[in-house]
């Protein structure tokens, strides 16, 4: 079985699919390579690094395109403005393995479809234990909360560490991270190995312990919200009442913090407005906030994504590729899980598809020109 890593055509994007370090295991499997020359180099990533651990490079994407799997960071609706391209030099039968917004995305899943490709939807890997190695959200989701905190630091007119110098005591930063995922628990981390004072927000009451034993305090609302964890694990989307209780309490906060890191997001789902206008014009000029959830709306009501909004002296910025500015890392991240997840289904070089396997049961998308994924089929059906 043969994989394809071509070029990613998202303005903007530097990872690559798959890097030269997990072309050993995939081999393993009975997965040969070929690349796309240039692919990996703007993650850090050459074409001899790649020929080095027995990839074939080859000059066009049409050649890519040959292989039996195509690996790709974004692919369908993660990347709407050059997905199109790739349709033509897909075919029956043909994997494509990729971050590709199935749920909210339908048209340019159809599209896949009517190749006759079967797609894999990464971001829909299931919260097991089992599939940990192969969940893009999580590992992808690490590189942005380190980098928002990065990001955070070079736009505040403070510095983030409690100091005592000659020249007077500089008292440390206030960070406040809302939402514990991967994300928020990265950015709490990073924030506190930099030297700030840290809170931290979750609407999923077991989120305290995690947060707590990063160093960061727990920020508790007097509202009721024991029925806001779905069985995957992931927040629940809940009603307006709750938000706008939710809203006015996490104001309070806001307004005495330096930084504020907004990390949450609802599978499929706009995300969910935690941060007024009137909250982040109660923050000390100077101060900033890094929406994470901007691709999808954004958690600030200020938020512009991918714009610099200057308000009542607050930055607000929403960062919505952050993990590309950390493209070498974050493509050793995705790489690792592509090739895990590959492993699951390719034996001795043959594909081995269990129907039965809850992973590939709900990434498959796409099968034999139709659209296979449950809750895909189901929005179809009813519209």
């Amino acid at each position: 079985m043969k994989i394809g890593i071509p070029k990613e055509t998202f303005p903007g994007e530097k990872r690559v699919a798959v890097t030269p370090a997990s072309l050993g295991a995939l081999s393993k499997s009975g997965i040969t390579a070929l690349v796309e020359s240039g692919a990996g180099v703007r993650a850090g990533y050459p074409d001899s690094a790649y020929a080095e651990k027995g990839a074939t490079i080859v000059a066009d994407r049409v050649g890519v395109f040959a292989a039996d799997v195509i690996a790709q960071v974004r692919a369908a609706g993660e990347n709407l403005a050059h997905g199109e391209q790739d349709l033509k030099l897909m075919r029956p039968g043909q994997w494509i393995v990729a971050s590709c917004d199935a749920l909210s995305s339908r048209e340019s899943v159809e599209a896949i479809a009517r190749t006759g490709a079967m797609l894999f939807a990464l971001e829909l890997i299931p919260r097991i234990t089992r599939a940990q190695s192969m969940d893009i959200l999580s590992s992808q989701s690490t590189i942005a909360g380190y980098r928002a905190v990065l990001l955070a630091a070079s736009e505040l007119h403070k510095i983030f560490p409690m100091m005592m110098t000659a020249a007077g005591t500089l008292s440390a930063a206030k960070v406040f991270v809302l939402g514990a995922g991967v994300a928020g628990l990265q950015a709490i981390a990073t924030s506190k190995r930099m030297g700030a004072i840290v809170y931290g927000y979750d609407l999923r009451p077991a989120c305290r312990e995690q947060v707590e034993s990063l160093g960061g305090k727990f920020v508790e609302l007097a509202i009721a919200n024991s029925n806001a964890e779905d069985k995957g694990g992931y927040a629940k989307a809940m009603d307006e009442d709750f938000y706008r209780q939710q809203r006015s309490q996490l104001a309070q906060t806001v307004a005495q913090c330096d930084v504020v890191i907004t990390t949450a997001a609802i599978p499929g789902r706009k995300s969910p407005l935690l941060v007024t206008g009137d909250a982040v014009r109660a923050m000390q000029p100077g101060s900033v906030v890094i929406d994470l959830a901007a691709q999808r709306g954004g958690n600030c009501e200020l938020t512009q994504a991918d714009h610099r909004v200057i308000e009542n002296g607050v930055t607000i910025l929403g960062p919505t590729n952050i993990v590309t500015d950390a493209a070498f890392h974050a493509s050793l991240m995705f790489g690792n899980n592509v090739t895990k997840f590959l492993q699951n289904m390719v034996k001795a070089g043959a594909a081995n598809l269990n129907m039965e396997d809850q992973i590939i049961q709900e990434t498959m998308v796409t099968r034999d020109g139709a659209i296979v994924h449950p809750k895909l089929a189901q929005a179809i059906q009813a519209a």
